[in-house]
């Protein structure tokens, strides 16, 4: 019998608070693209029809909606797993098998990341083949999905399994300083997956090579070189064999560091909102805000070990749970079950900050290539290609958004241009 006290109240008052503050900001976001999802952004006239601003409304609304349900139904199994008493079932059979310490954690993390991933599964392929082929994104096949599934739960497994165990082994035998060992083996595992996942990771997914279009090549090579930079770090991705989604992103560190496009991504802009673009990843690269988001997450990692290394002993914690002793790697996921809603409500710091780097980041642009106007096309072009919503709530994106919303960045944009223009 689950013991309720002041621990479960406030699990309880901080899980609910957070779940009805996700199903808030979704619903005033839908509710502020129905009232203004019709208008054209004066900042997109000429650009975007009517008809393709309906089809960004429906993308936008489905999709929240979906995901809003998918949501709801992982509170209640979270709920169902926490409050049944199925975890201290879990236990005790496990325990039944007397495996040693290591091997009884990693089949308990393992029984619980099986019945995530099987319950994950019906959102997956609705998201994909529903969803997404519904509104022409969608081009990868049942077999490639399967294949897909397959390598990230292998991958997946194996890489997880490795860090979990490390840090059980740790856990076992040295008890007095294990979050310390524990957070320097996180901060290496951490590293060695940024350095590998360009060169090992990614290729067993994708095809990875040198941009094929050589007009646009040597216009890289010439903008690169200003910078005392190498075209090598340049690739295009075969992305398409999944989606017609675009995008461009900034990965690796060190020898293995690269700006990645996807090949929709070349076969629908310009050179010059290609070039633009690069220029965004490129101010990415120079000012370091890869590294920088890593070292904020080890700060967090250590903070959040040390602390979890004073709670871990705390009987109350597993009382609550309905465990009759305390048992620490039980104790880490329920410590992950209690953190998880708190974390929530820090969500929009970590958004503020990135949004920070992508205006820097668009700045860089402007700085490298003199002007603005490639940049906003291609955003404008994005938007459209990836049905945008255009019309975010502003507590919404507020809250969640990693990018400016896209007429709020684009007025940036042309702000920058706007003194020269005047003179």
């Amino acid at each position: 019998m689950v013991q309720y006290n002041t621990l479960m109240l406030l699990f309880l008052v901080t899980f609910v608070a957070s779940a009805l503050l996700r199903r808030f900001l979704t619903a005033i976001n839908i509710r502020h693209l129905r009232r203004h999802g019709h208008e054209v952004p004066e900042l997109f006239a000429g650009e975007i029809d009517s008809e393709t601003l309906t089809r960004m409304s429906r993308y936008t609304i489905e999709s929240a909606r979906f995901d809003s349900l998918e949501g709801l139904c992982d509170d209640l199994v979270t709920l169902a797993i926490l409050l049944s008493g199925f975890l201290p079932c879990l236990i005790g059979h496990i325990l039944r098998w007397k495996a040693p310490f290591v091997v009884s954690g990693l089949i308990f993390f393992g029984a619980l990341a099986l019945i995530s991933f099987i319950l994950g599964l019906p959102f997956n392929l609705y998201r994909t083949f529903a969803i997404e082929k519904k509104y022409g994104f969608s081009t990868i096949t049942p077999g490639l999905w399967i294949i897909d599934l397959l390598k990230n739960l292998l991958i997946s497994t194996f890489l997880l399994g490795l860090l979990l165990g490390a840090f059980l082994t740790l856990m076992y035998y040295a008890e007095k300083t294990w979050w310390f060992w524990a957070w320097a083996v996180f901060a290496t595992f951490q590293l060695l997956m940024l350095w590998l996942y360009p060169i090992v990771i990614a290729p067993l997914f994708n095809k990875y090579e040198p941009v094929k279009d050589e007009t646009l090549k040597e216009a890289m090579i010439a903008m690169m070189a200003k910078l005392g930079l190498k075209t090598a770090g340049v690739y295009q991705v075969d992305e398409g064999k999944r989606s017609r989604h675009t995008n461009a992103y900034f990965t690796g560190i060190g020898k293995t560091k690269r700006i990645v496009l996807y090949d929709t991504l070349l076969n629908s802009h310009s050179h010059d909102e290609i070039l633009a673009i690069l220029a965004h990843e490129i101010g990415h690269w120079k000012k370091k805000h890869l590294l920088m988001q890593l070292a904020f997450m080890e700060v967090v990692s250590l903070i959040t070990l040390y602390l979890a290394y004073q709670i871990l002993g705390w009987p109350l914690l597993y009382q609550t749970f309905g465990f009759a002793q305390p048992l620490s790697y039980v104790g880490l996921l329920l410590l992950a079950a209690l953190f998880g809603p708190l974390m929530f409500f820090l969500t929009p710091l970590g958004a503020a900050l990135l949004r920070k780097f992508e205006r820097d980041a668009d700045d860089y642009s402007y700085k490298l290539t003199g002007s603005t106007q490639a940049l906003c096309s291609a955003l404008k072009r994005l938007a459209k290609d990836n049905l945008a919503n255009l019309h975010p709530h502003p507590f919404y994106s507020w809250f969640y958004y990693s990018h400016p919303p896209l007429t709020e960045r684009i007025r940036h944009l042309q702000a920058l241009e706007a003194p020269q223009n005047e003179a």
